[in-house]
């Protein structure tokens, strides 16, 4: 009965319209139309990377080795379980254009490529017609980027290595494109049995072979996977399949997509202080509607329900409109949202994300309002006729507090499971909740502060009435510094990751930095390759290291993966090297280098830092797969590797017994004067053309430029939170416009002028928004610390342009809002307010 009767007091009270609860539900949809819009374009690019899983890879599963090709088993196995296979070369290489030189990622096929799909090219032809020739030379196909940048156009000559090329058609689309990973270079496309005679792909040489195969229909992949792993692991090979076509695209965007959920359940809890103040200053405006329930009998459990009835109802009605616009907004931008991404995409509306939304808008929703809704059973009658609503018990029925934290719980656990990430959503959770205490507490001793100032401020009434009202009990500090400073919080930490990540990408070299990374210089080029450099003038360092590419499959001769935990040193192929004399830049931590022409069983000495990770000991032993031989050695040292320098490092270090024997190249570091590379490049280039140089600088800013669109996403994720909490300042303004109504009538009853009271409420905005916006900046600082220590992993260092703007715009904002409300309090009539209070 109590429920029916509260359900129709509910319904007749909405019939008066949304007024008051227009930011409540601007709050509520804005924030599930951030979690939304991003689960719908993650989920659009799941699907899209599922459907296209073979044309993504090239074929129904590929087989990767690293710097070497298949062995006779390995084909023999391959061809076994296929209808079709198809060998490509995907390795670095310097193109040559005239005194030109660019680096580029190529992949040197066969004439089954591509498997599944089709490359598009410009002018339009066919990929065996471009890289058949002209009759005399070879044809290669390369990206417009690379193009322009050397001036090429079809019919135009270019060389790899000692082979000349015709340049035949820019190359527009490829299949396997968003497998291929990172490169440091465009993309080029020649046949491999056209680089033959290039010098390109000697033993030891960088480069991985890629085997694509058709299967036949119906076959069990997971089946097919696990018979591979059985019989080659160890050997290095790496298998894939169509499930998992774009690689670690999917793992990315899976996890980018969680970020940026988790940047969204923040600024849906700032939008939850807004709808928390929107609750309470809708309630407030009920203090008679309730009195009168109040004497007429009606229970705290009826008032209770008829109230949470409306605040459900319009709950309902702001997570609807938030999904319509979550789902809506990137099905309209479909088009335009598929043409900035490199991978495939198929937006359809999703009911998974968009439940995902609806049930973080429903819990956070029910979390801010439970307790003014609360505490409308705490008000007695008598004091709610005076309009006193503020009056009641600081805290709720201990009944309501458990209920509120077991809501919280739950919401934790949802998006814990949602996003698959424990850590970084306690963290995100840790950081709002500590946020808003520190928000508290400091709102408190804003009070405080205020209070204590006021007595000494002499001849200045305006500010004295600023400081009074804002050290008032029961005012609007509390609210303001909460609102605003919990979306400032959240910016400014944001603005200080963003920043970091800036710097530590762009700004951040070594002050002594390598101009160029050499590789691929074969053992019998080593001496030459130094002599030169040394006769060069303005070459101040050169670094040399032999390079081999291994896989530590056993520790202890146990499984590496097990022993490890899935740490990265053990996942996949690693860099090694050999060497008599202990590294320059490295420091011996622990135990003995086995010194100058050591012969014995092999050694090795690993990087301290990732054994302390690993739980490695001295007397350990470890099995690595180099070029598919097994070689295992006993750590007898642990070195400090400085990977800051960005020169030469290497997590295993072999005595030169164990490996001068295998095939291999060498790497190498140049120091020298910026003004001096273009020459160094040249001479190097032209006495060895294999060789190929990386410029440091060049590698960093293709890094900027992934960092870039990573901190893009994040940053437009925060301007949902600087919308919403632009629109938690308007509720908390528009919650404290009956007392500042009250407040005007009493100051202009004593003499006040609308210039003075104009001038208190100016400087009380700016106060508030400069108290919340130091308090915000402390927080965001905090945060970004906390994020860059722990999660990134780097040095924190405070972007102070990015913290004058929160600052800074703090003050205005509140300035703005808080006069915006001003306009009716000063129009109000005096009489007609204070016999209203009486």
């Amino acid at each position: 009965m109590t429920l029916r009767l509260a359900a129709t007091f509910a319904r007749r009270e909405l019939r008066g319209g949304l007024r008051g609860f227009r930011v409540f539900l601007a709050c509520l949809a804005l924030g599930v139309a951030a979690i939304a819009a991003v689960g719908t374009v993650r989920a659009a690019i799941t699907a899209g990377l599922a459907e296209q899983g073979s044309a993504l890879l090239g074929g129904d599963a590929q087989a990767t080795l690293t710097y070497r090709y298949a062995t006779r088993e390995e084909l023999a196995f391959m061809e076994e379980v296929s209808t079709t296979l198809s060998e490509t070369v995907d390795f670095r290489s310097m193109v040559t254009v005239g005194d030109e030189r660019a680096l580029t990622q190529v992949r040197a096929v066969d004439g089954a490529y591509p498997l599944v799909g089709s490359v598009t090219l410009d002018p339009p032809m066919s990929l065996p017609d471009a890289l058949a020739g002209d009759g005399t030379r070879p044809g290669g196909v390369m990206e417009r980027v690379m193009a322009d940048r050397l001036g090429l156009t079809p019919g135009d000559s270019f060389f790899m290595g000692t082979q000349e090329f015709v340049f035949t058609a820019v190359l527009d689309a490829y299949p396997d494109n968003a497998a291929a990973g990172f490169s440091l270079g465009p993309r080029s496309i020649v046949l491999a049995a056209d680089l033959a005679d290039a010098g390109l792909l000697s033993e030891g040489t960088l480069f991985d072979t890629d085997y694509r195969m058709l299967l036949p229909p119906g076959v069990d992949l997971q089946a097919l996977e696990d018979r591979a792993d059985a019989a080659f692991r160890d050997s290095g090979m790496r298998w894939r399949d169509s499930r998992e076509g774009a690689g670690g695209t999917a793992r990315f965007v899976e996890r980018m997509g969680a970020f940026l959920i988790l940047v969204g359940l923040s600024g849906l809890a700032v939008g939850g202080v807004g709808v928390s103040a929107a609750v309470r200053a809708y309630l407030g405006g009920k203090t008679e509607t309730i009195a009168i329930l109040k004497t007429l009998g009606a229970t705290r459990g009826t008032i209770f329900a008829t109230y949470a009835i409306q605040i459900g109802a319009l709950t309902a009605l702001g997570v609807t409109l938030g999904l319509i616009l979550g789902a809506g907004i990137p099905l309209a931008l479909a088009p335009v949202i598929e043409a900035q991404l490199p991978i495939p995409a198929d937006f359809t509306l999703a009911p998974a994300p968009l439940a995902e939304a609806a049930i973080y808008g429903l819990l956070a929703a029910a979390i801010f309002t439970l307790w003014p809704l609360a505490r409308t059973e705490q008000i007695k009658a008598a004091t709610l006729f005076r309009d006193a609503f503020a009056g009641g018990d600081a805290l709720p029925r201990p009944f309501y507090l458990v209920l509120t934290a077991g809501l919280i719980a739950v919401l934790l656990g949802l998006a814990i499971w949602f996003s698959g990430t424990v850590f970084l959503t306690l963290w995100t959770a840790g950081g709002i909740a500590g946020a808003l205490l520190i928000l508290v507490l400091a709102a408190s001793l804003i009070r405080l502060i205020a209070r204590r100032l006021r007595p000494g401020v002499r001849g200045r009434p305006a500010l004295r009435l600023a400081l009074a009202s804002i050290g008032a009990r029961g005012g609007e500090s509390t609210s303001v510094v909460l609102s605003l400073g919990l979306g400032l919080a959240v910016l400014a930490a944001i603005g200080q990751i963003d920043g970091n990540l800036r710097r530590a990408f762009t700004a951040e070299l070594p002050e002594r930095a390598p101009s160029y990374f050499f590789v691929d210089i074969q053992p019998d080029q080593i001496a030459g390759y130094r002599q030169i450099l040394a006769d060069d003038p303005a070459v101040s360092a050169v670094e040399t290291a032999p390079m081999l590419r291994g896989i530590i499959t056993r520790i202890n001769d146990q499984d590496a993966d097990t022993v490890a935990g899935g740490h990265w040193v053990v996942q996949g192929d690693r860099g090694i090297t050999y060497a008599d004399a202990l590294p320059d830049g490295d420091t011996l931590t622990a135990g003995e280098w086995w010194g100058e022409g050591y012969t014995g069983e092999p050694q090795i000495s690993f990087a301290a830092e990732e054994a302390a990770e690993i739980g490695l000991v001295l007397g350990d032993t470890l099995t690595v797969n180099v070029l598919g031989r097994d070689i295992t050695g006993t750590i007898t040292s642990f070195r400090q590797v400085n990977w800051d320098s960005a020169g030469l490092g290497f997590v295993l270090t072999f005595n030169s017994a164990a490996l001068a024997g295998a095939p291999h190249s060498w790497i190498s570091t140049v120091y020298a004067d910026e003004a001096a590379e273009a020459g160094i490049l040249r001479e190097v280039a032209t006495a060895y053309p294999n060789v190929t140089a990386i410029r440091i600088r060049d590698a960093i800013d293709r890094v900027a430029v992934l960092v870039e669109g990573i901190t893009a996403a994040t940053r437009y994720g925060a301007l949902a939170t600087l919308v919403t909490g632009f629109l938690v300042l308007i509720g908390a303004a528009a919650a404290g416009e009956r007392a500042r109504t009250f407040e005007a009538a009493v100051l202009k009853t004593i003499g006040a002028t609308r210039g003075m009271i104009v001038a208190s409420f100016a400087l009380r905005a700016a106060l508030l928004g400069l108290a919340a916006g130091v308090v915000a900046l402390t927080a965001g600082i905090a945060g970004g610390w906390a994020v860059q220590t722990f999660i990134m992993e780097d040095d924190y260092q405070i972007i102070w342009g990015n913290a004058l703007w929160i600052v800074g715009g703090g003050i205005m904002v509140s300035l703005l809002a808080g006069l915006a409300f001003a306009v009716r309090p000063l129009q109000a009539a005096p009489a007609q307010v204070l016999r209203a209070r009486d």
